[in-house]
């Protein structure tokens, strides 16, 4: 916890002094700035002088030089632009918070216009938010403020904008994807003020926490963000045509984000003033069920529906929205598109903009199914009558969705992996809740594409595993929860790129192999609950890997029990060397 008040910091740990934060010196600033701008290269001799001055007007404030280098790294690298620089920075000789904002509006001034617009709508969340990259990535879609570009989807270019904007340091990792992406961000607190006070001038999006027939209805901001304390049984706003985006993060009520919602005896229902606004693009809400009039949304990107987990029916309209990119309902059932409308129509119905598709029961792949979502890209499917199997289901046309890059399969028995393909484009594969034959396992490791594999709640085929060379050439993060196996027999040249492994609750499991220790690219090896073989196993690894004179990566190991501490001094106590090695 940071804080300028020191009565706060006494009272948040009264048995310690608080850390005294302090300015970096001259040389600290030096080396940081370099980083931020140059990264790996060295400063050109004729930059040195002037970016020295230019580290000495932020007075040693890591949030100003940070600023000041993701703005210089991506300008031109001249002694003109940066003498320009340095004289918008200079100021007073003790830094303030005006300085501070000073350099803030350098950097948003100079930001590329199709920059603007994303940096200011991090402002609409709350303070100290955790942002989801995935989500602020179908707003900015759904908002219409991403360029398209020729080759490539919205959301692609969306990404490239977000990492632009973390380049400049003006956004903040947070949380991390298995995949390496970042899963959710924050801005710090004097840029989130920057944001609204540029967005204010621009009249981009009006954030309030009055109630919501307190604001004008002529006003001509079309983006509200509400905060806590109002009043959500009002709800005048709905009808007002002005207003395009509707944020809620009223921490009273359990709907968020694009809410649009009533609260109305412990229930969520939409209200019929929601069928009016056409040009709605972003819907995210928790509702028991989604109104028959959704389809006259005819401009609705973004369907995410949080619920419980009975089935949902959707109605046949659902196939008649074109601008539909992302539809996250969990467990809903599909109608079969051949019913919808006669048949020299039904060639017109295809969602070609959908990517994501989740959580689907009982999906059934038909070609009729599979040529109306040609792009899909994310899809998550729950089989409830897993007796029917695979062949009832079609998963055999699976391998004809061409664009799937992540697949997450619910009870998934043996019956479900007979002669079974997958696009060789999927990077992500989740299974969960099933039953995995050796050969299932041979098919999964055949992918070339296959970064993250996530296996829960897996029965392994006569509890054995058993990798081959040429197998899960690409893979980069496995995670096994609570499977079951007592023989994980791999190579160490079977995972040749494999920089985490993950092992949660693990009770069931006999031990991890030696011969992971081998793999020369594995950094991690995470454990959470796990039992106490599992645990030994890790610890005998980590040694030996130790012991064998430092060659190859350093890798962590991690325990939420904290056990292996506990067993290396119970096993070295009790001699237990020789055991060991």
């Amino acid at each position: 916890m940071t804080t300028r008040l020191e009565n706060v910091a006494n009272y948040a740990n009264s048995c310690s002094p608080p850390h005294r934060m302090r300015f970096l010196s001259d040389s600290e600033s030096w080396i940081l700035f370099r980083d931020k701008v140059f990264g790996n290269y060295c400063c050109p001799p004729e930059l040195n002088e002037i970016g020295k001055k230019i580290v000495q007007h932020c007075q040693g404030l890591p949030l100003a030089i940070v600023l000041i280098g993701g703005l210089l790294s991506k300008a031109t690298r001249t002694g003109h632009y940066w003498k320009y620089v340095a004289e918008n920075v200079s100021s007073e000789t003790t830094i303030t918070d005006e300085q501070c904002s000073k350099i803030l509006s350098l950097s948003y001034k100079h930001l590329p216009s199709h920059l603007k617009w994303c940096f200011l709508y991090m402002g609409i969340f709350p303070e100290d938010y955790n942002i989801h990259v995935s989500k602020l990535v179908k707003l900015w879609v759904a908002e219409g403020i991403i360029e398209p570009v020729q080759s490539k989807s919205l959301e692609d270019v969306a990404e490239e904008y977000f990492l632009d904007l973390v380049e400049r340091n003006l956004i903040l990792n947070h949380e991390k994807r298995s995949n390496g992406k970042i899963k959710t961000c924050r801005i710090h607190d004097l840029v989130r003020d920057l944001c609204m006070r540029e967005a204010q001038k621009e009249k981009f999006y009006l954030v309030t926490n009055r109630s919501l027939c307190g604001i004008q209805q002529g006003s001509s901001t079309h983006r509200v963000s509400i905060r806590r304390n109002t009043n959500t049984h009002d709800h005048k706003l709905l009808s007002s045509p002005q207003v395009q985006s509707l944020l809620n993060f009223d921490w009273e009520v359990p709907s968020l984000e694009m809410s649009n919602m009533l609260h109305q005896q412990g229930r969520l229902e939409f209200p019929n003033e929601v069928a009016e606004w056409v040009d709605l693009r972003y819907l995210d809400c928790m509702s028991m069920h989604l109104p028959s009039w959704i389809a006259k949304l005819q401009n609705l990107q973004t369907i995410i529906l949080r619920r419980d987990m009975r089935p949902l029916y959707l109605s046949l309209d659902i196939w008649k929205m074109p601008q539909l990119r992302h539809v996250q309902l969990e467990y809903v059932i599909l109608p079969d598109p051949s019913s919808v409308g006669t048949e020299g129509e039904r060639s017109v119905f295809v969602l070609e903009n959908l990517q994501t598709l989740s959580i689907v029961m009982n999906f059934r792949c038909t070609k009729e199914v599979i040529k109306r979502i040609p792009n899909i890209k994310k899809l998550g499917i729950h089989y409830k009558d897993e007796d029917m199997g695979g062949e009832y289901y079609y998963l055999n046309n699976l391998v004809h969705l061409r664009k799937l890059e992540s697949l997450k399969l619910i009870n998934f028995g043996f019956s479900f992996s007979r002669n079974l393909s997958y696009p060789t484009s999927l990077k992500k594969f989740t299974l969960v809740e099933g039953s995995l034959s050796r050969e299932a396992m041979s098919i999964v490791g055949s992918l070339p594409n296959l970064q993250v594999l996530k296996l829960r709640r897996i029965a392994f085929f006569h509890r054995e595993w058993i990798t081959n060379a040429g197998e899960f050439l690409q893979l980069k993060y496995l995670q096994l929860e609570n499977i079951s196996l007592d023989h994980w027999r791999v190579d160490g040249t079977h995972f040749p790129n494999l920089e985490c492994l993950v092992l949660e609750d693990c009770d069931d499991f006999g031990q991890i192999p030696d011969e992971i220790r081998e793999i020369p690219t594995l950094r991690s090896i995470e454990l959470n609950e796990c039992c106490g073989s599992v645990l030994t196993s890790a610890m005998r690894i980590q040694i030996k890997h130790r012991r064998s004179g430092g060659d190859g990566p350093q890798f962590l190991i991690v325990d939420s029990r904290n056990m292996i501490e506990k067993l290396r001094r119970q096993m070295f106590n009790r001699l237990l060397d020789p055991f060991l090695f």
